[in-house]
């Protein structure tokens, strides 16, 4: 390398060094030191001596945010760890029937050797996209999204864009403890680091694009989570960056030495993340007034926030309370109380689902809410309409319960005239005129008729959706269409559909058809988990599908599964299992699996690994380097042990790695059989 080479080198390496650390200034600690204009210029020298010598530009310097090609299409990523979701909680009372759930979950656990007092950690819950970055050796290798938790889309160049993500993780500040510091250190300059978050617009973002629609004679956006999701899902990096996202980082996945949710904040910031407001709270009490406090100030804050998250502080009491579906039992979100607003019902008018329920939907005098015209809202049942007494022609208060759903909460009945009609549910479906009947223990009223019309719709509509076969472009009108000209009947009928078929149909030209076509071509290959959910099977959404898949690993065993097989799997009760067994030995179902299969459809190998492990039962103790403790632990379920969190005489192995606790002693005076990391691997490995 020449001397100019290597000076300029030199000069490069200090402006990304000066231009990151302003970065952390504005983005992270809101006290930015220079002006923009200087920031800019010190971005623009950078540009300029990064195109003198091409070579000399890494995948983290700050003129890589905006670059590249556009995409043709997004790859799919698997999560090492699954994105959760969160249960909802929307009054003090709900907030206190969780904290009473999760003590009975605790007891008196004999890991901890007494009653359990549990410390919270309080942030704001912002309305925007979640998705997870990946660091390698502390340089941004990826950005996925959520997608459903288990399989999410790589934004990575889209996420680039945004420059309150740090390309390149540093610490900025001090960290908690020499352990921490030591391990930070270590992972980013040899291993992987993983950070969760919120991608977000500002309201004054959102508010500049829709006047900038606005002139255009566009259409205005409903609202700015969905322009923002909708950002980070543009195939153009620079359609991203003219809308001028945010990013707050809420958790760390990657055991850096962290023992609770407010050490992760903390190291987040550190490593140049910006987070919430949040709190940590000693009781209940501190979480409800924080709520309360947050609830005042909400229109003050530069972004939208729909409530707070609440999680219990301890990171090792918040693993020990596990997962229930798709949500942990150690988190909740408590909802701010829903924006409300009052209309008329005009019509009363029921929808048949998939699974021949009839839900009663309430046709609304159209009404702005939230920013988004509303125009109908849900009314459950028979029983919520009787409660509610609610009356074709009645004024009611409408809600959007968690700022998403509408829903009638009650009707002003001194406005009423008189002229209101009652509502009944109908005895016979109001598609194909089949039976209604209500089952006993049930709420709902469902068309007893397995051939009803509606439901062959909604069962289709369903089979093809994203979570299920995920055919693109077609949508349900374009199945009604198909129903309407007798082309389909049921989903196997979708897979010998000929280009032919389509060409004559309205809305279709050669091309459009070759696309279906090729689409439905490309669904044929599937997962066993998104093919069983596609099925539709009452009572078995996406958390029971992939239950099933990874404990059968094939149709055909699920397909001959008894009820007490069925049983055996965790978190499937009888009503599930009942659900399932019948849907499998209804000769219906049995038909249309097998046209299925003889359509072409090919479900894919699930990854099965020997149970080798089947009744040993371990206990982890000290940080490991070539695991976290998650990933240990999910290695040993996955091979069929056990994971305990105390040593007892009926512990098969302790694990230990650097820094090992107690638990170790007790071990040894135990006489358990003690192993190193090494001797773990040559295990599970």
């Amino acid at each position: 390398m020449d001397k100019v080479k290597a000076k300029t080198k030199q000069r490069i390496v200090k402006l990304k060094k000066v231009i990151n650390h302003h970065r952390y200034l504005y983005h992270v600690l809101d006290k930015p030191e220079i002006s923009d204009a200087s920031l800019d210029s010190l971005k623009h020298e950078l540009n300029q001596l990064e195109q003198q010598y091409p070579d000399l530009i890494t995948l983290d310097s700050p003129t890589q945010r905006v670059g590249g090609q556009a995409l043709d299409k997004f790859k799919k990523v698997e999560h090492q760890k699954r994105m959760l979701s969160l249960t909802d909680a929307f009054f003090d009372e709900d907030l206190k029937a969780w904290q009473e759930r999760i003590q009975r979950l605790l007891g008196h656990p004999m890991s901890f050797g007494h009653r359990m007092s549990i410390n919270y950690f309080a942030e704001l819950k912002i309305d925007g996209f979640a998705i997870a970055l990946i660091y390698q050796d502390g340089v941004l290798i990826q950005g996925a999204t959520r997608g459903d938790g288990q399989i999410g889309e790589d934004v990575t160049q889209n996420l680039k864009t945004i420059d309150s993500i740090p390309l390149k993780l540093e610490i900025h500040q001090k960290l908690l403890s020499r352990i921490i510091q030591d391990r930070v250190e270590k992972l980013l300059a040899n291993g992987r680091i993983e950070i969760r978050g919120e991608v977000y617009m500002t309201k004054k973002s959102f508010e500049k694009i829709n006047q900038e629609q606005e002139k255009k004679g566009l259409p205005l956006y409903a609202n700015p989570r969905n322009t923002a999701a909708g950002s980070i899902r543009q195939l153009d990096p620079k359609i991203a960056a003219s809308r001028k996202l945010n990013f707050l980082a809420y958790r760390l996945i990657t055991n850096l030495g962290q023992e609770t949710h407010n050490q992760e904040h903390q190291i987040l910031q550190s490593l140049g993340f910006k987070i919430s407001q949040d709190k940590h709270c000693f009781k209940l009490e501190d979480v409800i007034k924080f709520w309360k406090e947050i609830n005042q100030k909400r229109k003050k804050l530069p972004y939208l926030i729909d409530g707070i998250v609440v999680s219990v502080d301890d990171n090792k009491v918040f693993n020990k309370l596990g997962i229930v579906g798709k949500a942990p039992r150690g988190s909740i979100a408590l909802k701010f109380p829903a924006k409300e607003t009052t209309t008329v019902i005009e019509d009363i008018v029921v929808q048949v689902g998939r699974t021949g329920a009839l839900t009663p939907v309430a046709h609304l005098r159209p009404v702005r809410l939230g920013g988004i015209l509303i125009t109908r809202a849900t009314l459950h049942n028979q029983d919520e309409i009787k409660r509610l007494d609610v009356r074709i022609g009645d004024t009611v208060i409408i809600q959007r319960a968690g700022d998403v759903i509408p829903d009638v909460v009650k009707v002003i009945k001194k406005l009423r005239t008189g002229k209101e009609k009652k509502f009944q549910m109908p005895k016979r479906c109001p598609t194909c005129k089949g039976e209604v009947i209500r089952l006993e223990g049930e709420v709902v009223h469902r068309c007893a008729n397995l051939k009803c019309g509606s439901i062959q719709r909604q069962q289709i509509i369903h089979f093809v959706s994203k979570k299920g076969f995920d055919i693109e472009g077609l949508g349900p009108k374009i199945i009604n269409q198909l129903m309407d000209q007798g082309l389909i009947s049921n989903p196997a009928d979708i897979f010998s559909l000929t280009q032919g078929d389509l060409v004559p149909l309205e809305r279709f030209a050669d091309k459009s058809a070759s696309n279906l076509i090729e689409a439905i071509e490309q669904g044929k290959k599937i997962s066993l988990a998104k093919f069983i959910h596609a099925l539709g099977i009452r009572h078995v959404g996406e958390e029971t599908a992939i239950a099933l898949s990874q404990y059968f690993g094939k149709l055909d065993k699920i397909r001959k599964a008894s009820l007490k097989n069925l049983l055996q799997i965790e978190d499937i009760g009888e009503v599930v299992a009942q659900s399932i067994f019948e849907w499998f030995n209804r000769q219906g179902n049995k038909e249309l699996i097998k046209k299925l299969l003889d359509n072409g459809i090919e479900i894919e190998k699930v990854k099965t690994v020997k149970k080798k492990l089947i009744g040993q039962t371990f206990v982890l103790t000290g940080e490991m380097d070539r695991f976290t403790r998650e990933q240990a632990k999910s290695k040993i379920r996955q091979l069929g042990g056990n994971v305990s969190s105390s040593v007892s005489k009926q512990t098969d192995f302790v694990v230990i790695g650097q820094n090992p606790g107690s638990k170790y002693n007790r071990a040894k005076k135990l006489g358990v059989k003690i192993i190193n990391e090494q001797e773990f691997l040559k295990i599970v490995i």
